[in-house]
């Protein structure tokens, strides 16, 4: 079996694992020049614990993990006003027990399959005819299956399945992240404030004396792909005069080397899969960073695409299985926890206060165990043990 994989981030190396070590063919095409490091804090939750364990890059993980002991929200002044250790929930909860930087565990699953699959970094495909690919850089093969692993906005959904406007919905809001010097008093401990506006700043703590900031906002305006500078401009606007850390956040943000910007979004597709193409991750299913299940839903589809395609007879069977097996957990693990983005940045001090109270009265009995529902969406699927077998079609 030869496969084509668009993305090199999280879910395709992944995949590309699961299938080499069924004896496929593998290639995976990135149109980034390198591997990219960096990256907000991602996390490993329910089921996709055991697909690294089965994966054996648990130790790795774990060497590189980021040590993150709770969430809290904090006032104007840096009060805590709610806590939530990480420990709560059983390791679920807003902070999970496994914690790392999305490019430290992007470059895991790099170096756990760089001997063995063939990187293509700065490309990418530009048309899909049936089973030849096009690319970028020149040049046409065949490929038996061609997988999108390549985010919300992906290219190989786009030329496959149709515009981004089909399948990518808005959630009114944008978030930002970038790395600032770690102030020294986080106590490793993230920490979020609201403002009015619907405004939220959050700060994660990293290893190696930085932090991740973010600074996220509702908002009806639609900024299209903007440039960096652009970027900066709208935070600043944005986010000048709020309290707590943000002066000095906004101090770092023109030295911020890795600057994210983007809208808050889902990715719904109905079908995942059209001819010899189909999507993995977020490029097929995204519940946006307020649903908090993308690396795992990543981590789960890679391996349950990877054991179908090694076991069926052809791309369509081993395509509708993956769809079967994984619709369920795909389902609540895009689901939004309730309010949705009006809830993560309420606009009023009122709507602030009274979010803050509702969410210390799911701390306690009754309404914990509605909370922990939320969290256990993370274990909504039973993996199947594949046995090993060549991949190829009959």
């Amino acid at each position: 079996m030869r496969v084509l994989i668009s993305g090199a981030g999280i879910a395709g190396p992944a995949l590309a694992h699961w299938l080499h070590r069924a004896g496929a063919d593998v290639t995976v095409v990135e149109k980034a020049p390198e591997p990219r490091p960096g990256g907000h804090a991602v996390d490993v939750r329910g089921v996709a614990k055991d697909v690294v364990e089965k994966m054996g890059i648990r130790e790795a993980i774990r060497a590189r993990q980021i040590d993150d002991r709770g969430f809290a929200m904090v006032d104007e002044r840096g009060r805590r006003i709610l806590e939530m250790p990480a420990d709560m929930f059983g390791g679920e909860g807003i902070v999970a027990e496994i914690e790392i930087a999305r490019g430290d565990l992007a470059t895991i699953l790099y170096d756990a399959t760089a001997a063995r699959v063939d990187y293509r970094f700065g490309d990418r495909i530009v048309a899909i005819d049936g089973a030849d690919v096009t690319f970028a850089s020149g040049g046409t093969e065949r490929f038996d299956v061609i997988a999108g692993a390549d985010g919300v906005r992906s290219g190989v959904r786009k030329i496959a399945f149709g515009p981004h406007e089909d399948y990518v919905r808005p959630l009114g809001g944008y978030a930002s992240y970038f790395t600032v010097p770690d102030p020294g008093d986080l106590g490793n401990w993230s920490a979020m404030f609201n403002t009015t506006g619907g405004r939220a700043v959050l700060v994660r703590p990293e290893a190696g004396g930085t932090a991740k900031a973010s600074l996220s906002f509702r908002s009806p305006a639609f900024y299209d792909r903007i440039g960096r500078d652009e970027q900066i401009r709208v935070l600043t606007e944005r986010f000048t005069g709020v309290g707590w850390r943000v002066p000095a956040l906004l101090a770092e943000l023109p030295a911020a080397n890795d600057l994210y910007f983007d809208e808050v979004s889902q990715v719904h597709v109905a079908t995942w899969a059209r001819g010899r193409v189909v999507l993995l991750g977020d490029a097929g299913y995204c519940g946006s960073p307020l649903a908090g299940m993308g690396t795992s839903m990543s981590l789960v589809g890679a391996y349950v695409l990877g054991g179908e395609l090694a076991s069926a007879r052809t791309p369509e069977e081993a395509f509708a299985a993956y769809q079967e097996r994984m619709a369920g957990y795909v389902a609540q693990g895009t689901q939004l926890p309730p309010g949705g983005m009006a809830m993560a940045a309420p606009k009023s001090r009122l709507m602030i206060r009274a979010r803050a109270m509702s969410m210390r009265m799911m701390f306690r009995w009754p309404m914990k165990q509605v909370l922990a529902k939320q969290f256990s969406k993370a274990d909504a699927i039973t993996l199947s043990d594949y046995a090993p077998s060549p991949a190829h079609f009959r």
